[in-house]
């Protein structure tokens, strides 16, 4: 779509429309084909209207260009990780069929690696489209944590809330909202976040062996999470003095000349 790269609020606000509206014809076509409950039409609902309402404020205030292709993907994405959701509501009734389920969850999986690539190839990258996708992938994950949590217990929910826990602890202790630098380790352990829930999701391997598999999950987010604070809070221990050394220069480069005495005549 081309907007002669100036902001029209219609023109991008109707993208963000058209995925709500896919999103409720998902839904509606899930419940046709088997019969889901009250909870999780609200929750698929409720999730459909949330993304259309904060994406749309954040489209406001970014004022893009265009909505872009790379968003399109992620926009999709998205409706899957709707209906996901919707089936983990459902799923406190009655267990959604588990083809399906894995279905879903594995094309919003592999859509996770489309949308980047198309970013770049379109040079279309923007700060709005990397926290769109981060904000996917994230809740995704903290879906699927609670659904495996089901069979194998509480503590899976760690996997889903410990991106939340860092976003919080980050209000409270500023240095945690430092940029980190690249890593290949990082983007692994989070795509491999989804793949190993999925395949604790999907009653494939016995107990012990899905138990094990989550648990590995488990332990790379700890790690992977645990050596970026680390790092976070050696750089910023790190700056302290430095700055401190800045502040000192600029206070003696700046201060006032001492008052002289007059000379004794």
């Amino acid at each position: 779509m081309a907007l002669n790269n100036t902001y029209d609020a219609r023109l991008v606000q109707q993208e963000t429309a058209v995925g709500a509206g896919l999103q409720i014809l998902l839904l509606a076509l899930l419940g046709t084909a088997i019969g889901m409950g009250p909870a999780g039409w609200l929750t698929g609902l409720a999730f459909a209207i949330a993304t259309w309402a904060v994406l749309s404020r954040a489209l406001h205030r970014a004022r893009p260009c265009s909505f872009g292709p790379a968003n399109r993907v992620t926009l999709g994405r998205a409706t899957l990780v709707g209906a996901v959701t919707a089936l983990v509501a459902d799923s406190f009734q009655s267990s959604p069929p588990v083809t399906l389920f894995v279905g879903l969850t594995a094309v919003a999986l592999i859509l996770d690696g489309v949308d980047g690539k198309v970013a770049r190839a379109t040079g279309t990258s923007t700060p709005l489209g990397a926290r769109f996708d981060m904000e996917v992938d994230a809740f995704l994950i903290l879906v699927l944590s609670v659904y495996v949590s089901m069979s194998l217990g509480p503590w899976v929910l760690l996997i889903g809330a410990m991106r939340y826990v860092f976003v919080a602890a980050a209000r409270a202790l500023p240095w945690l909202n430092a940029p980190l630098p690249p890593s290949t380790a990082r983007k692994t352990v989070a795509a491999l976040q989804g793949i190993l829930l999925l395949v604790g999701a999907s009653n494939l391997l016995p107990y012990a062996a899905t138990f094990a598999v989550v648990a590995l999950a488990l332990g790379l987010l700890v790690w992977s999470f645990g050596r970026d604070i680390l790092w976070l809070w050696r750089t910023s221990q790190t700056s302290l003095p430095q700055e401190a050394a800045v502040a000192k220069v600029l206070e003696l480069e700046f201060a006032p000349e001492p008052e002289r005495e007059p000379l004794a005549s």
